[in-house]
């Protein structure tokens, strides 16, 4: 069978290691996993309440248009329902959205380290990629600007963008709204939105009604814990959320995800607090980071990617051994590894396991 020309070296997602892997392969007891940017206090409890009042309707399909979710987000962002579509992650919104808009020669502009996925499924629909380096870890919005023609369908935009962990300002994102043409896509992918705490950051759903070629994702797997549920979404004006629709699967969210994400919605106080403990914990490990005489990037999300100066796969070797799991092997950061922020007792943990690691490698020189 002969696929698609442009997949046939198209390389496969790699995710972190998972735990229960990483112990049998190393026959280890205690893991901690910093490596796929998970909430280390997991999720409100409501959310277990109402996963548990599901199970008794596991035989029934989940409500292809998630009604009830798409009515509970419309309350908490301000936006219509018309504006909303689900996904099985903000992943397939983004594979949606290539989906509907981009054909073979088609362009898209990116950062040069940044999201895979957004090239990945670019490449699936056998559009060109171009990749506009980063300057000091951020978006270049200003040369994003200088590729744009009449080719170009899509700019992603990852703010906080993964894995430098920095943003652009509003104030930067609508200077450049201002001069992108209309019959360019802006998607605006804010994963990590409810971690930032920057004055500067942009205000997007305020911006969806100024510009009706920005469409904006965000998801349930980060702050509010639900990783594994797989609910993400996208919010943009009708008629473009219309379009992503005509190509969604029916029934692309499962009944449990859609009554969790309601649940987690809810429960506000739990993503504050989720929050306020990641802002602690960003300023202890850049704090260690830099007693460490370790560089690292600004962080807005719930991750940094540091500079332990020397090749990344091996310091992800020596850590995993240890039973610390990162994320190493960035193109363009050879020598940095992303780690996501943890609880208390895990940062220590890694801030002692890698002080090890380096001092062990730096004894070997």
């Amino acid at each position: 069978m002969q696929p698609k020309p442009q997949i046939g070296n198209l390389p496969v997602y790699q995710p972190g290691k998972p735990i229960e892997e990483v112990k049998r392969e190393l026959g280890l007891d205690q893991v901690i996993k910093l490596a796929s940017n998970e909430n280390p206090y997991g999720s409100s409890p409501a959310v277990k309440e109402a996963i548990q009042a599901e199970l008794s309707q596991l035989s029934l399909y989940p409500d292809g248009s998630a009604v009830e979710l798409t009515r509970a987000l419309a309350r908490h962002t301000g936006v219509q329902d018309n504006q909303i579509i689900f996904g099985c992650g903000s992943d397939e919104i983004i594979a949606l959205i290539t989906r509907a808009f981009l054909v073979p020669g088609d362009e898209n502009i990116m950062a040069d380290q940044t999201f895979s996925v957004y090239k990945s499924n670019a490449d699936i629909e056998g559009a060109v990629s171009v990749e506009v380096p980063l300057v000091d870890g951020t978006h270049d919005l200003s040369a994003m600007l200088s590729h744009v023609n009449t080719k170009t369908k899509i700019v992603w935009i990852c703010n906080p963008n993964n894995p430098t962990g920095t943003i652009v300002s509003e104030k930067e994102l609508t200077a450049f709204l201002d001069r992108v043409p209309g019959h360019v896509m802006v998607v605006l992918d804010e994963a990590y939105y409810e971690y930032v705490t920057d004055s500067s950051y942009p205000n997007s759903i305020h911006l969806l009604s100024q510009y009706s070629n920005l469409v904006v994702l965000r998801t349930f797997s980060k702050i509010y814990g639900i990783a594994s549920l797989r609910v993400g979404y996208g919010m943009g004006q009708p008629e473009v959320i219309r379009l992503i629709n005509q190509v969604r699967e029916p029934f692309n969210t499962s009944r449990i995800g859609q009554a969790a994400a309601v649940a987690a919605l809810d429960d506000q106080d739990f993503v504050h607090e989720c929050r306020t403990k990641n802002t602690a914990g960003i300023a202890y490990l850049q704090n260690e980071f830099k007693r460490l005489g370790l560089a690292s990037f600004p962080a807005h999300g719930n991750f940094i990617l540091v500079d332990v100066g020397r090749p990344s796969r091996e310091v992800f070797e020596l850590l995993l051994q240890q039973g610390i799991i990162i994320r190493a092997g960035f193109a363009k950061y050879p020598t940095y590894i992303r780690v996501t922020v943890g609880s208390q007792t895990q940062n220590e943990t890694f801030i002692s396991t890698l002080e090890q690691v380096l001092r062990l490698e730096k004894a070997q020189l």
